[in-house]
């Protein structure tokens, strides 16, 4: 179906449509039957989810995306008229912070703001995006400022990049709305995904997401933490957390370390602490490590190389396994370290596509050192001879460095 046809009325209009979390969020309604547009500002991701083409990677999206286009149940446009005629309005846009860590309050209002005329009276308004507490209050106000008698409601998406067609249908749906009618309204569409539903109020909602990732990111700088602990010590922290946690449920859920990145999760922390007014030395603690990770583990390769003699190769350079997604991935701030210190520097990832990366084999052949960033299972299998450094405990030699 093509950007320009009419608007007919329909179910569901997902603001941003075509990312990340907003795509596999309509597919899921579409699949539920509802019909389904997806309104977005990137013309060419437009135009490939209309030619019924995943524009990234999602396990399972892609044959139920084709058929939600052939069934004429999901279509996507850039015309912003598209969202007045939807019963239901999904904004799921990004909610970034700037370069001082502060966080960028006016990226769902702008969403808004930009088809804020073809907006209607009776619509149900929900924001998918993780924002800073206090976001659904502002769109409340932003809306009864235009004169628009809409419903709000807070229903934060919590999904991995990887799961989402799973965990959208398992996962229990947080719905949060001031009033008791947007609050059933809201329940009532996401029903349509599971009927595990958690109410909350839209406050507690906002908290519950950022706790939910800031939680993850300081479980894993307490990993990473740890790792640098025994590493220090010439010891192998695989082993100590292989005995930790075996059958012994209390700490089944420490991670294994590695690069702690993404779109989110250091996002969110530093969201979290400027809602306490930067009074969060547990989450500044968490980025501290977390991002001095490149630092550290570059320290300890210069301890057993002379770096400026080698040529190394950076094996993965998205922000986590099996994912194409380089958002945010500190292999790349590794890459730029590493820039600085070495003979040469080669990068190369089976899925993320970038004109710069070499073929594995390539890498293989001309680096004198390996050091896996993201731990696809591709690497778990390296036919070579050349050290390979592996933190992340993929290819079961240990994760000493």
């Amino acid at each position: 179906m093509s950007d320009d046809s009419p608007v007919t009325s329909v179910d569901v209009c997902v603001v941003g449509g075509c990312g990340r979390v907003g795509l596999p969020l309509g597919i899921a309604f579409a699949s539920r039957g509802l019909s389904v547009v997806l309104y977005d500002i990137n013309a060419e991701a437009v135009a490939t989810v209309n030619a019924a083409t995943l524009p990234f990677a999602e396990p399972g999206a892609d044959e139920a995306l084709a058929e939600a286009v052939a069934a004429g149940r999901l279509r996507a446009t850039t015309d912003p008229v598209s969202v007045g005629a939807s019963e239901h309005l999904v904004v799921v846009v990004g909610t970034p912070v700037d370069e001082h860590l502060n966080p960028d309050l006016g990226a769902v209002p702008r969403a808004l703001e930009r088809c804020a005329e073809h907006l209607r009276d009776g619509q149900l308004v929900v924001l998918r995006s993780t924002v800073y507490p206090g976001v659904t209050a502002l769109t409340e106000k932003l809306l009864a400022g235009k004169g628009i008698r809409a419903d709000v409601a807070f229903c934060p998406e919590r999904i991995a990049e990887g799961r989402a067609m799973t965990e959208l249908f398992a996962l229990p749906q947080i719905v949060a709305a001031r009033t008791p009618a947007a609050l059933a309204r809201a329940e009532k569409l996401f029903r349509h995904l599971t009927e595990q539903i958690v109410p909350l109020e839209p406050e507690e909602a906002e908290l519950a997401k950022l706790f939910t990732n800031t939680w993850r990111y300081i479980k894993f700088a307490t990993a990473n933490q740890f790792w640098m602990m025994a590493n220090d010590f010439g010891l192998d922290f695989a082993r100590i957390r292989h005995a930790v946690a075996y059958d012994y449920p209390r700490a089944a859920d420490l991670p294994m370390p590695g690069f702690a990145a993404g779109p989110c999760l250091f996002k969110d922390t530093m969201q979290l602490a400027a809602f306490n007014r930067n009074n969060f030395v547990l989450g500044h603690s968490a980025m501290l490590i977390n991002e001095g990770l490149p630092l550290y583990l570059v320290s300890r390769l210069e301890d057993r190389f002379d770096l400026s003699e080698l040529t190394v190769g950076i094996l993965g350079m998205a922000f986590k396994g099996g994912s194409d997604d380089p958002r945010e991935s500190l292999a790349y701030k590794l890459r730029k370290i590493l820039a600085l210190k070495t003979r040469e520097t080669l990068c190369t990832d089976p899925y993320v596509a970038d004109d710069r990366f070499v073929d594995l084999p390539e890498v293989l052949r001309r680096a004198d050192l390996l050091v896996i960033a993201a731990p696809h299972e591709q690497y778990a299998r390296l036919e070579t001879d050349k050290p390979v450094i592996d933190m992340w405990g993929l290819t079961g030699q240990g994760v000493r460095v």
